[in-house]
């Protein structure tokens, strides 16, 4: 676990990986101004109570909202933007790494899609459901444990199966997946730590993406190669 993060770190510097940080970072920004600035406009056209300190108030208290939700979905947005590029990633792993393997299975733009989709959507849901309770659970310190055993769970399986599906019918992909699930959790939390810290959390998704395309390679059977 611990060699494949290193590789993917180490790998950081490609030409490949800059211009899919580079589409991704445009479009998650994009992304967020856009949903800060309306919901700031919003606030300010609104004014609910009509007294100016109240209402300054509130503008305070619904833009730090924002801020912190916008915290605990990036992992969700970044990956579904991201997502849509990750073979760019894999095959440049694969061919610094794996120059061997033969092509990868064609999956399409429809699985490529709706894999990025599918994740965003149910990251999303979890997480809006677990809100109440992270907020409960910050008040006694263990919050930010269950924020990322959650999204620990959810990044490393969805980011494995992108990987696992290049090479594995989507069949032996979850057999595989599942046999080797706590080694993967455990990674899938090392991403979703970094997937909070400002500036790292950037490049978190083509961390993922390279470690996980090395943990298929590493635990994937040798007939399947």
């Amino acid at each position: 676990m611990l060699a494949s993060l290193v590789k993917a770190v180490a790998q950081l510097p490609d030409p490949r990986f800059r211009r899919v940080l580079l589409i991704g970072l445009s479009a998650t920004v994009v992304t967020y101004v856009v949903l800060l600035g309306a919901v700031g406009w919003g606030l300010s056209a609104l004014k609910p109570f009509g007294i100016g300190w109240a209402d300054t108030l509130t503008d305070v208290l619904g833009g730090l909202a924002t801020a912190v939700i916008s915290l605990l979905l990036f992992p969700s947005v970044a990956t579904m933007v991201l997502g849509l590029l990750q073979d760019d990633v894999a095959a440049a792993v694969e061919a610094r790494h794996y120059p061997a393997l033969p092509a990868p299975r064609d999956q399409g733009w429809g699985w490529v899609i709706w894999g990025a989709v599918r994740f965003a959507l149910v990251s999303l849901v979890i997480n809006l459901a677990a809100l109440p309770v992270y907020l409960t659970l910050m008040a006694v310190g263990v919050g930010a444990i269950l924020y990322y055993a959650i999204n620990g769970y959810l990044l490393s399986r969805d980011y494995f199966e992108m990987a696992a599906w290049r090479r594995l019918d989507p069949r032996d992909a979850d057999r595989l997946r599942r046999r080797h699930r706590l080694r993967l959790w455990l990674l899938g939390g090392v991403l979703a730590v970094l997937s909070t810290i400002p500036l790292v959390n950037l490049l978190a998704p083509l961390i993922a993406t390279a470690a996980m395309v090395h943990e298929v390679e590493a635990l994937r059977p040798a007939a399947t190669r």
